[in-house]
């Protein structure tokens, strides 16, 4: 067990066990969850872009400009000969 001491301005320090095993360095945020009367102190885990890599795997590749390009000119003269959908429907 661990104890700190609050200060008049309502704050502690986290003693330095704590923030060796959390991994907690100057700059770091915690949040604090409360149960009944009892608080979790919890570190906020940012994800770096690294995280992101492969987040998007599985989605329809994009088929590229001039694909969508085509794909709007169409939509345009279907609506302009007012069809709906295809427009060699």
């Amino acid at each position: 067990m661990i104890t700190a001491t609050i200060t008049t301005k309502g704050q502690i320090t986290v003693p330095k066990a704590v923030r060796d095993a959390l991994g907690l360095k100057e700059g770091h945020q915690v949040v604090f969850v409360l149960e009944g009367e009892r608080a979790y102190l919890h570190p906020v885990r940012t994800r770096g872009v690294r995280a992101l890599r492969g987040i998007a795997e599985g989605l329809r590749p994009f088929p590229g400009r001039e694909a969508e390009r085509e794909a709007a000119r169409r939509a345009a003269v279907a609506e302009a000969l007012g069809r709906s959908g295809d427009p060699s429907s």
